[in-house]
């Protein structure tokens, strides 16, 4: 593993300040290993005593508070006793004897009025408590650091660390998400610190401890393909690794075509942190973030920055607009699991579709996508949860099916794109028996009810796409949703059309 003090420095800093502030981000980025590494780092020091205490065992109290500090101040003494600190420094034998929902604070003050050292508190998984039960401990936290500058014995520093960004903390305990309301301890934005993904040479570095103890190198094309399909984030960065050297068994150099096959092997898998990422695109404030991405559609609504900030708190979204997915493996499982219904209702077999050359006959996918587009997309419109993003999504689930058994789909869709662009690598043998790549790149627009022909701007923005990836023809795909289209049975016409640099396009409306 990385050194975890390097990646956020300004703890360290907020902490000799005695200030009390949140460390937030998304699920599995090494958020606990940085605070627990922290609180031996300050208490071996002399000067303090830090201790990280989870609040997960507290969220089966849920809105009662009573028995949620209970709870609390049990993981809080178990942690001590597991700290192996000398008597002194410990917390008190029992906790004082006070009303429920001011139990925590006040046993907070008595440790910190026993304690020869400064007491820093470290509160993981804090997105444990819920309802009242957050509401109240928060509460209590508000008012011991309120009192501290009159000489109240309470915590020096205090973190609480999460999933969530400053403002939904500051309104829980009692504030308002305005930044300048002095109400709460957490009211300046500054002290809201977000732990982020590794960079490339991180990377490189956490791979290097793999080579230095084994020998087996890992490439610099291996590291870069890990980077763009991780865009840092730290459990994909080490499921893949461990994918490659443990489960795949790859001996010698690592190149960058198992890190490939490890990503399929990834998300055919659906471990656990996919699989818990997934179960989040039908939360309603995730769908609504969500469906314009996919669909390429814009942000209307202006109360949609609470649902943005969620997504991102997440991990699901970048953090700079346009919204986009965070990486090209969570791209690729967010629309398998919404095309999940579509593979359902298809029947081809992918193997008829490679051409005896080792090809993929990718004019014979179309054809076979209206046969299949005129008999069931009607109906699979109407289910599907996305309904925006449905056309997008069926077309997506039967290129998978009949793709990746054999190839690999690479898909770019952004809000405010008003496209979905695929590109499909198919990998086959030449003449001489050596490797080679085929390359297909597709367009996906939509016309929708009052628009205008989107033909006209596919072409451009094919144009781009094909330019980009140096190739000269491609397919752009229209989905016909106005009243006035045609009848079901009767859309699928193929014809011809030329990019304004002269690109060879296939056009399908369907």
């Amino acid at each position: 593993m990385l050194p975890p003090a390097p990646r956020l420095p300004e703890a360290r800093t907020l902490i000799e300040m005695d200030r009390y502030f949140v460390l937030h981000a998304p699920r599995q980025t090494g958020k606990t290993t940085i605070l627990d590494t922290l609180a031996s780092h300050l208490t071996a020091e002399g000067d303090a005593v830090a201790l990280t205490v989870s609040c997960e065992r507290a969220k089966a109290a849920g809105d009662d508070y009573g028995a949620a500090e209970s709870l609390l101040l049990d993981s809080l003494r178990e942690a001590a006793d597991l700290s192996g600190w000398p008597k002194k420094l410990l917390p008190p034998a029992s906790w004082p004897q006070v009303t429920p929902g001011s139990r925590f604070g006040a046993a907070l003050r008595e440790w910190c009025r026993r304690c020869p050292r400064r007491v820093v508190l470290f509160l993981d998984e804090i997105d444990a408590l819920q309802g009242n039960s957050l509401v109240s401990i928060l509460s209590q936290l508000r008012d011991g650091h309120n009192k501290r500058p009159r000489g109240y014995p309470f915590p020096a520093s205090l973190v609480l660390c999460g999933l969530r960004d400053l403002r939904d903390y500051k309104v829980a305990s009692g504030g308002v998400a305005d930044r300048f309301n002095a109400a709460s301890p957490f009211n300046i934005i500054a002290e809201s610190l977000r732990l982020g993904d590794f960079t490339a040479d991180q990377i490189a570095e956490l791979y290097d401890q793999h080579t230095q103890a084994t020998g087996q190198e890992f490439t610099k094309d291996a590291v870069d393909r890990v980077f763009e399909l991780t865009q840092g984030q730290p459990w994909l960065v080490n499921s893949l690794a461990h994918e490659i050297t443990v489960k795949m068994r790859v001996t010698g150099t690592i190149t960058a075509e198992p890190v490939e096959d490890a990503k399929e092997r990834l998300i055919r898998a659906r471990a656990t942190h996919l699989d818990s990422l997934a179960a989040r695109l039908h939360e309603p404030r995730v769908k609504r973030v969500m469906e314009p991405i996919v669909a390429g559609g814009s942000y209307t609504d202006r109360h949609n920055s609470d649902d943005l900030s969620y997504a991102r708190d997440l991990g699901l979204i970048t953090l700079k607009p346009p919204p986009r997915v965070a990486n090209p493996i969570y791209r690729e499982v967010i629309l398998r699991v919404l095309g999940d219904l579509t593979e359902q209702n298809i029947h081809a077999d992918p193997h008829s579709f490679v051409l005896p050359d080792g090809r993929f006959d990718l004019p014979r996918l179309l054809e076979e996508f209206v046969v299949f587009w005129r008999e069931h997309g009607e109906v699979l419109i109407q289910q599907e949860g996305y309904h925006e993003a449905a056309c997008q999504i069926i077309l997506m689930a039967f290129l998978h099916r009949l793709v990746n058994g054999g190839g690999y789909l690479d898909r770019e869709y952004a809000a405010g794109t008003k496209r979905l662009d695929v590109l499909i690598r198919w990998p086959h043998s030449g003449p001489d028996g050596e490797r080679l790549m085929q390359r297909e790149a597709m367009e996906l627009k939509v016309w929708r009810p009052g628009a205008e022909d989107p033909e006209p701007e596919g072409l451009v923005q094919l144009d781009r796409y094909l330019d980009r990836l140096t190739l000269t023809s491609g397919v752009l795909v229209i989905f016909d949703r106005r009243p006035e289209a045609p009848p079901w049975k009767e859309r699928g016409d193929f014809d011809r059309a030329t990019t304004p640099s002269g690109r060879q396009v296939t056009v399908l409306r369907v």
